[in-house]
């Protein structure tokens, strides 16, 4: 039987006196950096003003930190937080909730987009679902690298000890979701390519559908973030509604252009 790796990392990447430079962090400014490529490549051919990323760039920056922030807190332990509200402020000790970001991030384009008539809301969203889920891609990277939201023990060789938690062998549920949230954005670039973009939320219907069934499906490899009594995840349930919105919003997509 193989043995299986051990996995050790630091969690910090680099330190400058007393600046620390984490793994999560450097990931999670991939994620940002991809967007901002992306949607200057998008606002460059579709002719639209560039003059108007910046403060789209703000928006989105500030929504998805702030949703993801109150998402955790909210969502994963309201009773604490609510009784310390003053610890939702130390984000810097760690915890984000990917579904408030999402939250926060559609919340910022829709802000963005009324004061913005030359970028519809579906505009933005539908192009910037692309890099988004190859944003989050690069933050389950970061989660690796941090040795957390491990998977459920392995009985076979296969699997990863994060030596940082345990000695038992586990599933690498954090590469999983990054590989399949790179394939999502692989398929919505090919999406894209063929004019997908072109058909008002088509792009982003499908960027939920196919992220949301990824997400239940690989929760149950996760173990669970959160004393539930129900035997689902609260990430699933929480994935439920994001794969509701996708569906009602392919059926209006494709209502209105009257083609698959």
């Amino acid at each position: 039987m193989a043995s299986p790796l051990i996995w050790h990392a630091d969690p910090i990447l680099f330190s400058l006196g007393p600046l620390s430079v984490r793994w999560y962090g450097f990931f999670f400014a991939c994620a940002f950096i991809c967007g901002i490529i992306w949607m200057q490549y998008v606002f460059k051919k579709e002719g639209k003003n560039a003059d108007a990323l910046e403060p789209l760039l703000y928006r989105i920056m500030a929504g998805v930190i702030i949703g993801a922030r109150l998402g955790h807190c909210l969502f994963y332990d309201p009773a604490y937080y609510l009784s310390n509200p003053l610890e939702i402020m130390k984000i810097w000790e760690g915890g984000l909730a990917s579904h408030g970001g999402i939250l926060g991030l559609f919340i910022a384009l829709y802000l963005h987009a009324r004061k913005n008539e030359e970028t519809p809301f579906s505009f933005l969203s539908d192009h910037l679902v692309v890099a988004g889920c190859m944003g989050a891609a690069f933050i389950r990277l970061g989660n690796f690298f941090n040795s957390e939201l491990v998977g459920i023990p392995v009985k076979s060789g296969f699997g990863i000890v994060f030596s940082r938690v345990d000695m038992i062998p586990r599933h690498p549920v954090q590469l999983y979701e990054s590989m399949a949230y790179a394939t999502c954005s692989l398929l919505l670039f090919l999406a894209w390519k063929k004019g997908a973009g072109k058909i008002p939320w088509r792009l982003t219907a499908t960027a939920l559908i196919l992220a949301a069934t990824a997400r239940i499906f690989l929760e149950i490899f996760k173990t669970q973030q959160t004393a539930f009594a129900l035997p689902v995840h609260m990430g699933q349930l929480l994935s439920l509604p994001f794969l509701a919105c996708g569906i009602l919003l392919f059926l209006y997509s494709r209502k209105k252009s009257r083609v698959f």
